[in-house]
């Protein structure tokens, strides 16, 4: 593990010393943004291939309610005819979780990266890195003490705050007028059955988006800015992917 993370944290250096002349100080920052960038193109492939999937069990709605209607009394039944219907239609129920469970490492990798005070047993150089006098390897408690909220330091907070609100402001309304003009159906599970809980479920996903103001608050500043690019661009890549969707399917997506 120390080799491993010897090794990222020299990617993360070497993607600094490029954006350098173009971002001086900020050049860290600028690299955790375009590390950032990189994972989620590698990771768009992914997503296309999600959103494709999730288009089609759209389609397949209609055919599942019938075999739910057909196999009722008979849940066997009913549950492998629907996968039938899933193989012979080239459909994985759970294709959607694929992009967001490659991205946790990424998170993960950075969070240990700037909250580790050595690397490979050496002190870790990262840490003395800033954002406009915001340390790196800090958090906003820390930002807090050092010159309160509208400090130096406070007013990069503030400004990832209101990136993470305008994207969390996005999805809620854009979902909210999927939801007023598409009245949503009752949510199903991979084997057609209702999954309890799920219509509310999908009506409180856009909130969750607010959530991430209280990640952004208690992680390093490092990995606040791979989660503050990571949701910009989830927000971004999701409108267009879902644009021509419905919200029965695009309801549930935008939360991941």
């Amino acid at each position: 593990m120390s080799a491993f993370m010897s090794a990222f944290a020299s990617l993360v250096g070497s993607l600094a010393d490029l954006l350098q002349p173009f971002f001086q100080t900020a050049s860290t920052a600028a690299a955790i943004v375009l590390f950032t960038a990189l994972v989620r193109l590698a990771v768009h492939p992914l997503s296309r291939a999600a959103a494709r999937g999730q288009k089609a069990r759209s389609r397949l709605q209609p055919q599942i309610a019938e075999l739910r209607k057909k196999h009722g009394k008979n849940p066997e039944k009913m549950q492998k005819a629907i996968m039938e219907l899933h193989a012979a239609e080239k459909v994985s129920p759970l294709s959607g979780c694929l992009p967001s469970l490659l991205q946790m490492p990424a998170f993960f990798l950075l969070y240990h990266l700037f909250s580790s005070g050595s690397i490979g047993g050496e002190p870790n150089a990262l840490l003395s890195h800033d954002l406009l006098g915001a340390p790196l390897g800090g958090r906003w408690h820390d930002a807090l003490g050092n010159g309160g909220m509208f400090g130096a330091q406070g007013w990069v907070y503030l400004g990832l705050f209101a990136i993470v609100t305008a994207v969390a402001t996005f999805n809620y309304g854009r979902t909210k007028r999927q939801l007023a003009a598409n009245p949503m159906t009752p949510a199903a599970g991979p084997d057609g059955q209702a999954v309890p809980g799920m219509g509310a479920m999908a009506k409180v996903m856009p909130l969750m988006s607010f959530f991430t103001l209280i990640t952004v608050a208690v992680v390093p500043l490092a990995a606040a800015l791979y989660v503050v690019t990571t949701t910009t661009w989830t927000a971004v890549e999701r409108a267009w992917l879902y644009r021509d969707m419905p919200v029965a399917g695009s309801a549930v997506a935008t939360a991941a």
